[in-house]
């Protein structure tokens, strides 16, 4: 658990997104330029030389079968630690579900339940119609939060389709979109 923390930490320093980044003429729609963005790739071609393996896990869906991570390898994963309960995470849906769209087929998420009873998080996938796959990660000494060392919630993890960790956005940053949007498009 240590590892990952000190990984997360590590991958956060070296992901720091430009501040002050306005949207005019020559960026992208998240007000990116090329040069940022270059930037960006750049970075990421550094991280990859070094990114650990992404922990693997077995969790059940809501229809109670067994969905591992090792099922998506060969895809870009974004696991998302969420709850119910968290503000935040519920604010993000709606960009979180644009970025699903946009990268059908390239991406997927697996939205990973912190906190909720079954109850609650079969509610919440319902009531928010979250169209990913979605896994409930039950409380305890082992659960996934505390393997990947999650500390606040949201946190969003990218993973490569090697199965490597290549991003942890703790909150609900809009900088992790610009960082998947790189990651994704570099190759």
């Amino acid at each position: 658990m240590k590892k990952i923390s000190v990984i997360a930490a590590a991958l956060m320093a070296a992901w720091a997104v430009p501040a002050g980044a306005a949207v005019q003429d020559g960026t992208d729609s998240y007000g990116v330029t090329a040069e940022q963005s270059a930037e960006l790739v750049a970075k990421l071609k550094a991280i990859e030389a070094m990114a650990p393996e992404a922990p693997g896990f077995t969790l059940k869906n809501l229809e109670g079968k067994d969905v591992s991570l090792e099922q998506f390898r060969g895809k870009w994963v974004v696991l998302d630690f969420w709850g119910s309960w968290c503000v935040w995470c519920i604010r993000g849906i709606p960009e979180l579900k644009a970025n699903y769209e946009k990268y059908a087929g390239k991406v997927e998420v697996i939205g990973i339940d912190c906190g909720d009873t079954p109850a609650q998080w079969r509610e919440a996938v319902r009531r928010y119609e979250l169209p990913w796959v979605n896994v409930y990660n039950p409380v305890g000494e082992n659960s996934l939060d505390r393997v990947y060392g999650v500390q606040g919630f949201p946190t969003k993890v990218i993973v490569t389709p090697e199965g490597k960790i290549a991003d942890i956005t703790a909150g609900e940053d809009p900088a992790f979109y610009l960082k998947l949007d790189a990651l994704v498009n570099a190759r």
